[in-house]
């Protein structure tokens, strides 16, 4: 088992500092000067752009620039020098001239909102999607299969911003049964009431679909599994059908789900855009969104790797777990 987890985070780390030169590879050897991007108005002085070409190191060959970044992750990084320079502290992923502000604490400021907003929306589907995969399956045929199958067919329709905007206009503005959200996050220490109400139909949108998804997952594979012969052989005992169910076809069925749930939740934690967008919540993807129209690189180039090195971790966790779940995963790899 230990030589297991060396090789795989051996793998992942080997994976995270692939994608890391490639993502600063592609956004550094972009058809434009990157500098030109920093100074908003002001950019028709060349002497200004100069400034902060130097100032932020773009004025050295490409691997150089690299090795810098990579630098900065571990030791931090100045730009500028004497009392005009600007220093981030480490892990650094640059400086964003456009919001005079550290991209790690651009970040650190709208990670919490996002993995609130992930966190909850996991919790929500998981317990809806199992709970009604398992009840369709054993009642298969039945009202509640049919009902579960027409959650599934309406979840997997609407997009995510639709059900959000459905949301809004009948839960907020029709009915009033919520405020309308401001923006203005509120953390989970500081008000946990005002917290859960702010993120409340977020979650809803994020999870609606995903459960859907899960439910007919969840379904096939329990009636799957009700098939297998320990399941004939645990009924010859004359177990009862919630014993089986429980101790016998859950834990054989929904081994799976391990997976499926880490990746969709690093998928999400790595920036709902539209969700955040639609309820104007200052997360990854409201700051993702935004540095893309204000073509403010460091931020795209800080995101996209924070969000990189989110699947990549997650799916080492994922990997990990199902080694433990399952043996035969050791002996495979």
């Amino acid at each position: 088992m230990f030589g297991y987890l060396v090789r795989r985070i051996a793998t992942s780390l080997a994976i995270l500092f692939a994608v890391s030169f490639a993502v600063y590879a592609i956004f550094a050897l972009l058809p434009f000067d990157p500098a030109a991007l920093t100074c908003g108005k002001n950019c028709n002085n060349p002497a200004i752009i100069e400034a902060n070409r130097i100032r932020l190191g773009y004025d050295i060959p490409f691997w150089q620039q690299y090795i810098v970044f990579l630098g900065g992750l571990f030791a931090g990084r100045n730009y500028g020098e004497g009392a005009a320079a600007i220093n981030c502290p480490a892990p650094s992923l640059g400086y964003s001239f456009n919001e005079h502000e550290c991209v790690t604490t651009l970040i650190r400021q709208a990670l919490p909102v996002t993995a609130s907003l992930a966190i909850g929306a996991m919790i929500l589907w998981l317990i809806v999607g199992i709970t009604l995969g398992v009840v369709a399956a054993r009642f298969r045929g039945r009202s509640a299969d049919t009902a579960s199958t027409i959650f599934v067919l309406i979840g997997t329709s609407l997009p995510t911003f639709l059900t959000g905007l459905l949301l809004l206009v009948f839960v907020v503005i029709k009915w009033r049964i919520i405020p309308f959200p401001s923006g203005n996050y509120t953390s989970l220490f500081e008000n946990p009431l005002e917290w859960a109400q702010i993120l409340l139909l977020p979650w809803i949108t994020l999870a609606f679909a995903s459960a859907a998804l899960y439910t007919r997952f969840v379904r096939n594979a329990v009636i799957e599994t009700l098939s297998e012969d320990f399941i004939r052989t645990a009924r010859a005992k004359g177990l009862s059908e919630k014993v089986i169910l429980r101790k016998h076809t859950l834990r054989a069925a929904l081994a799976p789900i391990a997976t499926m749930a880490g990746l969709d939740f690093a998928a999400l934690l790595g920036g709902s855009i539209l969700t955040e967008k639609v309820f104007n919540l200052p997360g990854l993807g409201r700051l993702s969104l935004s540095a893309v129209v204000e073509y403010d690189l460091p931020i795209i180039v800080g995101a996209t790797l924070l969000s990189a090195a989110i699947v990549i971790a997650m799916n080492l966790i994922v990997d990990i777990l199902y080694a433990f779940i399952d043996p035969r995963v050791r002996v495979a790899a």
